[in-house]
């Protein structure tokens, strides 16, 4: 499973501006708001990290798997450049 970012914190903003709308009804108190607005926060928090962590390992698996064909192209750039500028 790759953890969506985006949604998670499309989620966020819309579970906040529920309490927000109950709180604004008199449905919790301000000490509630604090809790739920902590816990909403650990859980964005969660997502951030198991998404970026997912970023990561995709990126060194790419690095592991295709390591001479990055440092190939990577090469070609530098001699097409210097090229570009001794010219």
């Amino acid at each position: 499973m790759n953890p969506n970012l985006l949604e998670a914190t499309h989620e966020y903003w819309h579970k906040l501006n529920e309490l927000e709308a109950a709180y604004q009804r008199g449905e919790v108190t301000l000490e509630e708001v604090d809790a739920r607005v902590e816990a909403l926060m650990a859980e964005l928090g969660r997502s951030r990290r198991a998404a970026f962590s997912d970023f990561f390992s995709g990126v060194r698996r790419l690095w592991e798997e295709q390591r001479e064909a990055i440092v190939g192209v990577l090469g070609l750039g530098v001699l097409t450049y210097g090229w570009l500028v001794v010219r």
